[in-house]
């Protein structure tokens, strides 16, 4: 088992950073669950272990976060990630089920790549997401002090759409790697038929069925992100502000989504300097 350092805060793709917005008292905070989420992602990802080491690695994770979460030692091998989160969890009464829940979602990954498996609907895409991209949410929600169950539907519902989002804008990259998050039975819907996920994703067409599948999907994105958009009202001073940013830009990232069609399959679509006064114009009308 090897040691993993925490990463700068440039990767993890469904985080918003703690970047100059973010109130200053909550950098520590953030920055301590970003890297506890950024080194879980990286055994579950990256490198070359096989699948039952990275799952290993995962449950001897799991166990650190159980034990700084009740006051015990963590073992040695990812001090840097669970002494200052230990810290933050005290500092700031953190919830122990969001942090468990991204490492069920990153366990469930490692599981689906190893046996070339596929989601099969949208109900099953979206627990996935419930998993993997939520609890970042309600760990925010909590560190802000805004607590309601309004603002936390809103929570989930922008991060399922970040997460869907992710999904359409990395096609080119997961389906190589065989990682497949095209629901089957949306797949159906458009006529394409998957029985034999590895080939038939990597040959999918750029053709019309292909197109309105794409279409489809990246809607699904713009509706759970049309259900949480209030949120930015709730979300006090400057954070409001990052999380008008962060939807924002992924809102743009959609837009070419839906520019590229089928395309997508073969070009990652990104956002850039370009971008930045669109991106500004509609943060200010929201």
């Amino acid at each position: 088992m090897s040691a993993h350092r925490p990463a700068p805060i440039d990767h993890y793709e469904n985080f918003p950073v703690a970047s100059w917005l973010c109130p200053p008292r909550l950098r520590p905070p953030i920055a301590a669950i970003y890297h506890f989420a950024r080194t879980a992602d990286d055994i579950a990802d990256e490198g070359s272990a096989p699948p039952a080491e990275r799952l290993n690695d995962l449950a001897t994770y799991r166990a650190d976060l159980h034990a700084i979460a009740r006051g015990a030692t963590p073992s040695p091998h990812w001090a840097a990630v669970f002494q200052p989160l230990a810290a933050q969890m005290q500092a700031f009464q953190l919830p122990l089920q969001p942090l468990d829940d991204l490492l069920s979602a990153f366990a469930q990954d490692v599981r689906k790549t190893a046996a070339g498996d596929t989601y099969a609907d949208w109900p099953e895409l979206i627990d996935y997401c419930r998993r993997s991209a939520n609890p970042v949410g309600r760990l925010l929600l909590h560190l802000y002090g805004v607590t309601d169950a309004q603002a936390q539907q809103e929570s989930d519902a922008i991060c399922t759409a970040l997460q869907l989002i992710n999904f359409w804008q990395d096609l080119s990259v997961d389906i190589p790697r065989g990682r497949y998050y095209l629901p089957l039975a949306e797949c159906a819907v458009h006529g394409i038929v998957i029985s034999d996920p590895a080939r038939q994703f990597a040959t999918l067409k750029s053709d019309e069925k292909t197109t309105n599948l794409i279409a489809a999907c990246a809607h699904q994105a713009s509706a759970s992100m049309q259900k949480g958009l209030k949120l930015v009202h709730r979300i006090p001073g400057r954070a409001g502000w990052e999380l008008r940013a962060v939807t924002q830009g992924a809102t743009r990232v959609l837009d070419k989504i839906d520019a590229l069609g089928a395309a997508v399959l073969h070009q990652r679509p990104t956002v850039g300097k370009v971008d930045a006064p669109r991106i500004l114009w509609r943060m200010l009308r929201m």
